[in-house]
C-alpha cells in the first residue's frame, strides 16, 4: 500500500492515527521491524497498530490491542495491558500495572502511576519499597489531557475524565468527572452531558461516531460541491449556482479542498488558482477590490480617507482570505498590503481611536483583523509590518483599552441585540492580532464568562436560529482562551458539544452548508448552501469538535483563515509585557 500523501517520520509521532491510511513502504517497513523487536522481546501487539520510535517504551509485559497506538514522546514501563481501539497520545505517561478495556482514550500529557513508595521517615525517600495494586479502566473511557490517575484507582465504563484532574479514588461507569481530586459532576447518559444522550449500548451512536460519519459523509462529495460553484465559460467561482462570481467564493473553494481533499480544487492547477488570485491585487495599495460586476477582472477601490486608508469592506476581508488560500497554494502576495505599510503610528491610534466600538464592534474588530493581517503578510514578504512603531502600538492601544470586566473591546450590552457586537468584534479582532501572533489574550476568565453569557442568548443559538458568524465567533473565543484557563471548562464543552450536534444535521447532500438564517440586518448570504457557507461551518464543526473532545474523528484540521495555530510570531517587534492577563479563578 502507498501513502496518499508524503509526509516526514515525524509527522506519525504526533499524528498516529494517519499511520495505517498515509504511511510510505518505507516507514511501513520500518514500523515492522520496531514491531519485530518488541515481540522478540515478549511484547504481544495486535493488528494495526503502531508504536512511535519516539516513544520509550520499556515494558516487562505489554499487550496491545488491535487499530491501537502510542505515540511519540510517551513513557510506558510496567505491565501494559490494552484492549482494541486504545491510544496513548504524545507525551502521555503509563507506568506500572495498568490495565485497559476497548477504546480507551489517553489525552497527550497525562500519567497513570500504577505503582507508588512509601515515605516513612525512617529512610531516604529513593530507599522505600515500591507497591502496586495496579490502575484498571473500564471500556470506552475518555482520559482527558494533563489528567493524572493514581495508584489503585479503578475507572468505570463510559467515563469520561475532565483535563486537568487528578484522580485518587475508583470513579463509577459512566460518570464524567473533573477537578483536583476529581468527583463525578453528572452521569454521561444525562441530557445535559456532551452531545447529548449516550446509547445504553455503549460508544456507538455517540459524538465521536457522529462526527467520523460526518467527516465521511463530507469527503465523499466534496469534489462534486467545487464543481457545483465553478463556470467553466468564465473560469471564476461563485458560492452557489445563480450567485454572482466573487474573490472569496475562489477562496472558499481552495480552503474546502484543502480540508476535505487535502489537494488544490480541481478545476485548475495550484499554479493557475495562485497566479489568477495573486493577479486580482491592487498594486498600489496592495488590497484585493471585488471582482467587476462583468466578472472580467477586478473592480476598482474608492478613493483613500485623509488617513491613507481604503474604507472598502469587502477589500479589507479579501487581505485575508486570498492572503491565506495563497497559502494554501504555497505561494504569496505579488505586493506588499501598502495601505497598511504606509500608516504610521500616530494614524494608526487615531483611527483605532475613531472606530465604532460603542455601537458596531464588530466592525470595529474586523478593521483591526485587516490591519493586523496585512501588518503579518507584510512580514511574510520581508517588508515592514507598518511604519516604525506601529505593530507596537497597535497592541499596546489593545492592552490599555481591554475592559477588565468583560475581557473585550466595546459596549458590554444593548437591549436589542444583548452582547452580539461585543462577542463578534472580539472574535474578529483577536483572530488578526493575538491569535494570529501567537500572544495570550488579556483576562482570559472574563473572556470565557462573557461568552458563556451570550452563547446562552436565545435570540441567536436557540436550535434553528443559528448561523454560521454568531457560532464562530462563540467557539473561537472559547477555544482561544481555553488555551490558557481551564475555567469553567464543562460548561465550554457542553456548549460545543450542544451546537456540534445540531451544527452535523445542517449538511445538505450535493450541496454542502448554507450560512444560516440571517444574521443582524440580515447579513451573511442566507440559509442556501453554498462554499461560504460550507467552508464556515466546516471549521466551526472543528473548533467545536475540538472544544468536545473529538476532533481526531474528523481527520481535518484548518489551515486557512480559521487555523488555529499562530500564523506570525515576531516576538521582536511586539513589547514584551503589553497586555495585562488574568490568571485567577
Amino acid at each position: 500500500m502507498n501513502s496518499d500523501s508524503s509526509v516526514d517520520d515525524s509527522y506519525f509521532d504526533y499524528c498516529p492515527w494517519d499511520f495505517v491510511r498515509r504511511a510510505s513502504d518505507e516507514q511501513r517497513a520500518a514500523q515492522a521491524a520496531l514491531q519485530k523487536r518488541l515481540t522478540a522481546g515478549g511484547a504481544s501487539l495486535g493488528p494495526r497498530t503502531f508504536v512511535s520510535p519516539a516513544a520509550g517504551v520499556f515494558t516487562d509485559v505489554l499487550r496491545l490491542g488491535g487499530n491501537s497506538y502510542i505515540a511519540g514522546h510517551a513513557y510506558v514501563t510496567g505491565e501494559v495491558t490494552t484492549g482494541a481501539d486504545c491510544t496513548v497520545n504524545p507525551y502521555a505517561t503509563m507506568r506500572g500495572r495498568i490495565t485497559l478495556g476497548d477504546g480507551v482514550r489517553i489525552g497527550a500529557h497525562s500519567s497513570l502511576l500504577g505503582f507508588n513508595h512509601g515515605f516513612a521517615p525512617d529512610r531516604p525517600v529513593h530507599r522505600q519499597p515500591l507497591t502496586s495494586k495496579g490502575i484498571t479502566v473500564g471500556d470506552d473511557v475518555w482520559i482527558g489531557s494533563n489528567v493524572v490517575v493514581l495508584d489503585g484507582v479503578s475507572i468505570g465504563d463510559h467515563c469520561v475524565v475532565g483535563a486537568g484532574a487528578v484522580v485518587t479514588k475508583d470513579l463509577p461507569p459512566w460518570s464524567v468527572a473533573a477537578g483536583n481530586p476529581a468527583r463525578p459532576l453528572r452521569d454521561r447518559r444525562d441530557q445535559g452531558a456532551v452531545g447529548g444522550p449516550v446509547p445504553q449500548g455503549g460508544p456507538k451512536g455517540g459524538l465521536g461516531d457522529a462526527v467520523a460519519r460526518f467527516a465521511d459523509r463530507a469527503r465523499s462529495q466534496a469534489a462534486g460541491l467545487l464543481a457545483r460553484g465553478w463556470n467553466g465559460d468564465t473560469g471564476r467561482y461563485s458560492d452557489r449556482p445563480g450567485a454572482p462570481e466573487t474573490v472569496r467564493a475562489h477562496c472558499d473553494a481552495v480552503e474546502i479542498a484543502d480540508l476535505l481533499l487535502r489537494s488544490h480544487p480541481p478545476q485548475l492547477s495550484p499554479s493557475e488558482h495562485a497566479e489568477r488570485l495573486r493577479a486580482l491585487q491592487d498594486p498600489t495599495s496592495g488590497l484585493v477590490p471585488e471582482l467587476a460586476s462583468d466578472g472580467g477582472g477586478p473592480g476598482v477601490l474608492p478613493a483613500p480617507a485623509s488617513d491613507g486608508w481604503i474604507d472598502d469592506g469587502t477589500a479589507e476581508y479579501h487581505v485575508l482570505s486570498v492572503g491565506y488560500a495563497l497559502d494554501l497554494l504555497e505561494s504569496r502576495f505579488a505586493h506588499p498590503v501598502h495601505v497598511v505599510r504606509r500608516m504610521t503610528a500616530d494614524r494608526l491610534v487615531a483611527r483605532l481611536d475613531s472606530l465604532p466600538w460603542r455601537t458596531r464592534a464588530w466592525s470595529a474588530g474586523a478593521w483591526v483583523d485587516c490591519w493586523a493581517t496585512g501588518a503579518h503578510r507584510n512580514l511574510e514578504l520581508g517588508a515592514e509590518a507598518g511604519a516604525p512603531g506601529t505593530l507596537e502600538a497597535l497592541f499596546g492601544w489593545l492592552g490599555t483599552r481591554v475592559d477588565p470586566w468583560t475581557g473585550m473591546w466595546g459596549e458590554a450590552a444593548s437591549p436589542a441585540a444583548g452582547r452580539l457586537q461585543l462577542v463578534n468584534g472580539y472574535y474578529r479582532l483577536t483572530r488578526g492580532s493575538f491569535a494570529q501572533f501567537g500572544l495570550q489574550v488579556p483576562y482570559p476568565e472574563r473572556v470565557v464568562d462573557t461568552v458563556l453569557a451570550h452563547g446562552r442568548d436565545p435570540r441567536w443559538f436557540a436550535a434553528g436560529r443559528q448561523n454560521a458568524c454568531n457560532v464562530l465567533d462563540v467557539a473561537h473565543p472559547l477555544w482561544l482562551a481555553g488555551q490558557q484557563t481551564r475555567h469553567r471548562a464543562a460548561e465550554a464543552r457542553a456548549w460545543a458539544g450542544e451546537q456540534l450536534a445540531q451544527a452535523l444535521e445542517r449538511w445538505r447532500d450535493g450541496a454542502g452548508f448554507g450560512f444560516g438564517p440571517p444574521g443582524e440586518g440580515g447579513s451573511g448570504p442566507g440559509r442556501d448552501p453554498g462554499l461560504q457557507g460550507t467552508e464556515m461551518w466546516l471549521a466551526i464543526i472543528w473548533l467545536l469538535a475540538d472544544l468536545a473532545g473529538v476532533a481526531d474523528r474528523l481527520d481535518y484540521r484548518p489551515r486557512g483563515v480559521h487555523r488555529p495555530e499562530a500564523a506570525h510570531s515576531p516576538v521582536s517587534r511586539i513589547p514584551a509585557q503589553p497586555i495585562p492577563i488574568d490568571n485567577s479563578l
